[in-house]
């Protein structure tokens, strides 16, 4: 009996010793041939990747590097982006991805869902057709009053949840044509996430959140607002990756000019612009040698609320000669400059043959001048270099002394 009972513990420890061992084996063998199959594939990568090296150079082929097109943020000015794509896509630009914050999220989506003549058309019908109620949608009872109730947002994010759902034709960030990235901002550790696959409409969503205006978007338990606040125009992203030239659709301005507070929430929108651009200002600084950054601008003014679509047709042919100009410069795209920017209608006033409705419907019957920066014919050089900042639109290298420093103002979606 004693002989019995001091084997029995023995060879219960020694089975699960045995059963650990095998166990240990196992998941050792598993790991070898795990890596095993890695090795192969760098390696049989590596080996495609110097015959397609290899084949490009006896072609004749040079590796031009990585372009990035990145897409800032900037409420309804977004509208001043769709004329400037068009003007890139009729040229045939396309680049290696699209990165994008805020409304710059939106447009970039829809440009890497199609990147196009006829997809920049399709977005640019969507914004012509916007109105305030679309996307800013009030409930029954509203006013200046709900931004000091207890809630996290004074609209709901419905209305821009159908608008962006319509905006491009694929369900998950990875579908797109091109590669693309987006930026929110975490409510939890206040840090940047980036979005590279999963679904589009919640990466966009969140990406697009005005704080105060839209709700938080909760992705995989965490909550999620406008990517804009930490990082409004996402150059160094595209750094990253390796871009070595980064095209840049900005929606205002890229020297910002805080106007004097009157009030003290004036005196905080401003210290939060401020904050905002500081970053840009930062990685403009810093760029690294051989990196081209061509900046595309839109002008000041021409918007005036952030829940304001009447001006959306104006915005877009801002762009329009914004973007020509740029291309006339610096040869962007594969299609030669064929013809001059149009002409930028003017800006309907209420009570002069335009509407407030929203609806942008009157903003081309009025007869108001065309801006100062915009040549009424319509030329070639139809954007003034005087009334231009001057680093809008101008290449700026890491080896060139002059670049300057630039901001985009506009947060937000």
């Amino acid at each position: 009996m004693t002989v019995a009972a001091s084997i029995s513990p023995f060879a219960v420890v020694f089975g699960l010793f045995v059963v650990a061992a095998m166990v240990l084996i196992v998941l050792t063998v598993r790991f070898i041939v795990g890596r095993a199959k890695v090795a192969k594939a760098e390696w049989l990568a590596s080996q495609t990747a110097a015959a397609d090296a290899a084949a490009d150079e006896e072609a004749g082929y040079e590796d031009d590097g990585m372009t990035a097109l990145v897409l800032g943020g900037g409420s309804t000015r977004g509208a001043i982006q769709i004329g400037m794509l068009q003007v890139l896509t009729e040229h045939g630009f396309v680049p290696d991805r699209v990165y994008g914050a805020s409304v710059g999220a939106i447009n970039g989506a829809g440009f890497a869902a199609d990147p196009t003549r006829q997809g920049v058309e399709r977005m640019a019908q969507i914004w012509l057709q916007l109105k305030r109620e679309d996307v800013y949608r009030a409930g029954r009872l509203h006013g200046p009053w709900l931004y000091l109730q207890q809630r996290d947002a004074v609209y709901a994010n419905s209305g821009l949840r159908e608008v962006v759902a319509a905006g491009f034709p694929f369900e998950r960030l990875e579908e797109s044509a091109i590669p693309l990235e987006v930026v929110a901002t975490s409510l939890t550790d206040g840090g940047e996430r980036w979005f590279t696959h999963g679904p589009a409409v919640e990466a966009i969503l969140a990406s697009a959140a005005m704080p105060a205006i839209f709700p938080p978007v909760e992705i995989d338990g965490e909550k999620y607002i406008d990517g804009g606040i930490v990082d409004n125009v996402p150059i160094q992203r595209a750094l990253d990756a390796g871009a070595t030239r980064i095209v840049i659709l900005l929606c205002s301005p890229p020297v910002m000019a805080p106007a004097l507070s009157r009030r003290p929430v004036e005196g905080m929108v401003n210290a939060l612009l401020i904050a905002i651009h500081a970053r840009f200002v930062r990685e403009m600084a810093r760029l690294p040698e051989g990196v081209e950054v061509i900046l595309c601008a839109g002008p000041e003014g021409a918007t005036r609320d952030f829940d304001d679509f009447s001006t959306t047709e104006h915005l877009i042919a801002l762009g329009r000669a914004e973007a020509s100009e740029i291309v006339r410069r610096y040869g962007l795209g594969t299609i030669p400059y064929p013809a001059p920017a149009l002409p930028v209608p003017a800006i309907a006033d209420e009570g002069e043959g335009g509407t407030d409705d929203g609806t942008g419907a009157g903003s081309s019957a009025a007869t108001r001048e065309v801006p100062d920066h915009v040549d009424s014919s319509g030329g070639a050089d139809s954007v003034n270099e005087s009334a231009r900042p001057a680093q809008s639109g101008e290449p700026v290298s890491s080896g060139t002394a002059a670049a300057e420093p630039v901001t985009q103002p506009d947060p937000g979606t």
